[in-house]
């Protein structure tokens, strides 16, 4: 298995979909708007900084789901893919996916988003493989709280390395795989592989590439990757 690993947000998408989806709600009137939203950009604030308490997170942004029944968040949901996560999907990013599915790559997201959001995302790309974030869910409804490893920082390599060995494969995959992501959240994993590149980085993570001799690239643009960064 040789796999090609990607980020989500602000990566394969112009934007984050975890804070889109708490300003979403809030519109909604599925929240507190004015104390969900101050809260949502303290959390993302936090996040782009490298400071982010991932668990104190969690039970933030699971709250709602466990305070509604799965067809309002089901429904709500398929409006926030239509308005939101439909035009925030990198202009790049369906060539990049391509170009390593004709390499004959495994495809796989990597996002410290939630599955109950990012799951439809990813289907929206044609990526079958997700890991993310997992809300536990237990007799058709969401309790609030977190399943098993947070999908962040250390933690994605953890969740990796776990789905390698629930396939038989060996962890070395990881060695041999590329991974593309625009967060110094994700230096850990982005150290572990052999093709780590930037797409659209941060601050930090752009001067980490930088002294490191990584490619940064953009899917911002249509245009096409060279075929010398995707392998």
């Amino acid at each position: 298995m040789r796999l090609a690993i990607f980020d989500l947000d602000n990566t394969l998408l112009a934007g984050d979909s975890d804070h889109a989806w708490g300003e979403f709600l809030a519109e909604a009137g599925a929240v507190d708007a004015e104390s969900y939203t101050r809260a949502n950009d303290d959390f993302y604030a936090q996040y782009l900084a490298g400071t982010l308490d991932i668990y104190e997170f969690c039970r933030f942004v699971f709250r709602p789901l466990a305070r509604h029944p799965l067809e309002q968040l089901q429904r709500w949901r398929e409006q926030f893919l239509r308005e939101r996560i439909e035009p925030m999907i990198a202009p790049a990013a369906g060539e990049l996916l391509e170009r390593h599915r004709g390499a004959g790559d495994t495809l796989l997201i990597i996002t410290a988003t939630n599955s109950f959001v990012t799951r439809p995302i990813a289907d929206m790309l044609g990526v079958e493989h997700l890991l993310a974030t997992e809300p536990e869910f237990r007799e058709g409804r969401y309790t609030g709280e977190l399943d098993g490893i947070p999908c962040f920082q250390e933690g994605k390599i953890e969740r990796l390395k776990g789905w390698l060995h629930e396939r038989g494969q060996p962890e070395d995959a990881i060695a041999r795989a590329s991974f593309y992501s625009d967060s110094r959240n994700d230096i850990p994993l982005l150290e572990q592989v052999r093709e780590p590149v930037a797409v659209d980085a941060d601050p930090a993570l752009a001067e980490h590439a930088r002294r490191r001799g990584w490619p940064q690239i953009s899917l911002r643009q249509a245009v096409v990757v060279p075929r010398s960064q995707t392998g």
